[in-house]
């Protein structure tokens, strides 16, 4: 387990920590070949730079957001923003549907935006080719 998020989540409520250490589990235990990190003040996790899934805390509980979720067509995720990001929000555990989340986690290597170069192509955003995962 990466020693950062390990320090992002000893700082939060017992509830929040419960939530983010299952979300945690259920990441590294679906793709554990992802770089993991504290980003923008949040763990994330990337595929080549390119962010998949990450989580917050935030002030009604813990966002868990997939960079590419709106393409996943899952109604359980609210879109996030204006770009392609979808989010679900936990404020217990017990809410954490561990069937759902493995196939939201699949989903994000399947199906991809290319955050890494947004800023390169002016806030353009593309989608990525399979191939061009990287995984």
């Amino acid at each position: 387990m990466n020693q950062e998020i390990l320090r992002y989540d000893s700082n939060l409520s017992a509830a929040d920590r419960e939530i983010c250490q299952v979300l945690t589990e259920e990441i590294d235990k679906a793709l554990p070949e992802l770089k993991s990190k504290i980003w923008h003040g949040s763990p994330v996790w990337f595929i080549n730079d390119n962010p998949i899934v990450g989580y917050s805390k935030l002030k009604h509980g813990v966002q868990l957001l997939f960079w590419s979720g709106q393409s996943f067509e899952e109604v359980d995720l609210k879109p996030v923003g204006n770009f392609k990001a979808a989010e679900v929000l936990y404020t217990a555990a017990s809410e954490i549907g561990i069937d759902q989340l493995s196939r939201w986690l699949k989903k994000s290597i399947g199906v991809q935006w290319d955050y890494k170069n947004i800023v390169k192509r002016k806030g353009e955003l593309t989608r990525l080719k399979e191939e061009d995962h990287g995984t």
